[in-house]
């Protein structure tokens, strides 16, 4: 690397290790309130009385108050600033969170998720939009990845803690486990709530840790690597159905990882684990090899700049991991390698997948597509869990739930597959 970059590197470095722990460690706790419910259910599903569909439902509502509340959410984060606002937002949700505890009835878990819902809206994106503050788009991309891997080490965390406290502390003072779990799990991310709020900048004008020279030159670069754009030329050119596209896409490959959060300690339960904590352990397999594995392929994604053949070929691996564990269930060391497989496929599409839209849009287009695409995949975590649970419940049998996964991530890379066909051979995907 010549020398003129180096200064750069090393700015660049410290605003990585000034900023990305936080981060990671609040995507870690946002992830780990939002799917500790898959472990939950294992205790909470017959004291509190919720069928599969119902547990499929309340599972998913949540996505229902995030995405009536995304757009409203982020626009206040642009009003009242990053550090603020991400801190109201993780003390929020760390209160409904522990709320749970007092969940007594079917209809007392669906408002206590949406809420909880509600709470989060605006996290993910408004992250993403703060990356934007701080990393020109070459570097925001490893940036986004790092910071998508949380979610992976939240997986691996959350089925063994998760186990680990309802085991341990149930009947404790009268509560069941799961009470404790719900309970336990929300406190630290009130704590990073007030952490952020002491100590993330708005942006590099409000870094104190930048010396003037250092906050002038990331200024510069940041500017120098802005792209412009115009949203509504960019539509005329028909990228509204390709935003379209991708939000399709986007929902296919969330249902899968919405699939292997909620699902995934059932699945296994269905093999044979009665045992709350060994099944905590076995859920967390999946999760520590996705974490691993989606950072090499990022990496080589990047190195080949073939990012839709990358994500296309994941998603394609996800949906055989997902039928293969649909019919070998009952044995669980085949169904828990099918299921890796899967979750290998999804974490590493992804991250991967949003390199898609910033090749056809930029700047402000890039900005409101990115927003929309979002917006409408997240649906997802409502259609997902709930499809999956009435097809349980119909079928008697988790297989063809995963199944349903398997046939949507499959469709997932076949239409990402054809898009990166197409931009081969021509600079726009003419097939829609």
């Amino acid at each position: 690397m010549s020398a003129v970059n180096d200064p750069l590197d090393k700015l660049y470095s410290c605003v990585i290790w000034r900023l990305m722990p936080l981060l990671l460690l609040a995507q870690v706790l946002a992830f780990l309130d939002r799917v500790n419910i898959g472990t939950a259910k294992l205790q909470m599903a017959a004291d509190v009385g919720l069928s599969a569909s119902a547990y499929g439902l309340g599972a998913g509502i949540f996505f229902v108050g995030y995405f009536v509340f995304e757009v409203p959410s982020n626009l206040m984060l642009h009003r009242l600033g990053a550090r603020t606002w991400i801190a109201r937002i993780m003390v929020t949700w760390g209160i409904v969170s522990a709320s749970a505890v007092f969940v007594d009835s079917a209809n007392g878990f669906y408002v206590q998720r949406f809420l909880l819902g509600v709470a989060e809206a605006g996290f993910f994106p408004g992250v993403i939009l703060y990356l934007t503050y701080w990393f020109p788009a070459q570097r925001r991309g490893r940036m986004t990845t790092l910071f998508m891997t949380a979610s992976a080490v939240a997986g691996v965390i959350s089925g063994p803690l998760s186990g680990m406290l309802m085991t341990a502390l149930h009947g404790v003072h009268g509560l069941a486990g799961w009470r404790w779990m719900f309970l336990l799990e929300a406190l630290p991310s009130i704590l990073v709530g007030i952490m952020i709020f002491v100590w993330l900048p708005d942006s590099p004008k409000q870094a104190d840790w930048l010396s003037s020279a250092d906050r002038d030159r990331l200024l510069r670069d940041l500017a120098v690597s802005a792209p412009g754009s115009d949203y509504h030329a960019a539509l005329r050119k028909g990228s509204a159905v390709s935003i379209l596209l991708f939000a399709t896409i986007y929902f296919l490959l969330l249902s899968g990882l919405y699939g292997i959060n909620f699902w995934l300690p059932t699945i296994i339960g269905f093999a044979g684990i009665s045992d709350t904590l060994t099944n905590g352990w076995l859920s967390a397999i999946p999760y520590a090899c996705a974490a691993v594995v989606m950072n090499l392929v990022a990496r080589r994604a990047d190195r080949k700049r073939s990012w839709a053949w990358h994500v296309g070929l994941s998603a394609v691996i996800a949906g055989a991991g997902f039928i293969i564990s649909a019919v070998i269930a009952t044995h669980l060391i085949a169904a828990l390698l099918a299921l890796t497989l899967a979750s290998i496929g999804i974490f590493s599409a992804l991250p991967l997948f949003w390199n898609l839209p910033t090749q056809r849009l930029s700047g402000v287009g890039a900005a409101a597509a990115i927003a929309l695409i979002n917006s409408m995949g997240n649906l997802s975590g409502f259609i997902a869990p709930a499809a999956i649970g009435w097809l349980i419940e119909v079928t008697d049998n988790p297989a063809t739930g995963m199944a349903g996964l398997g046939i949507a991530a499959m469709l997932a890379g076949i239409l990402t597959l054809a898009f990166g066909a197409q931009r081969s051979q021509r600079p726009y995907f003419s097939i829609f």
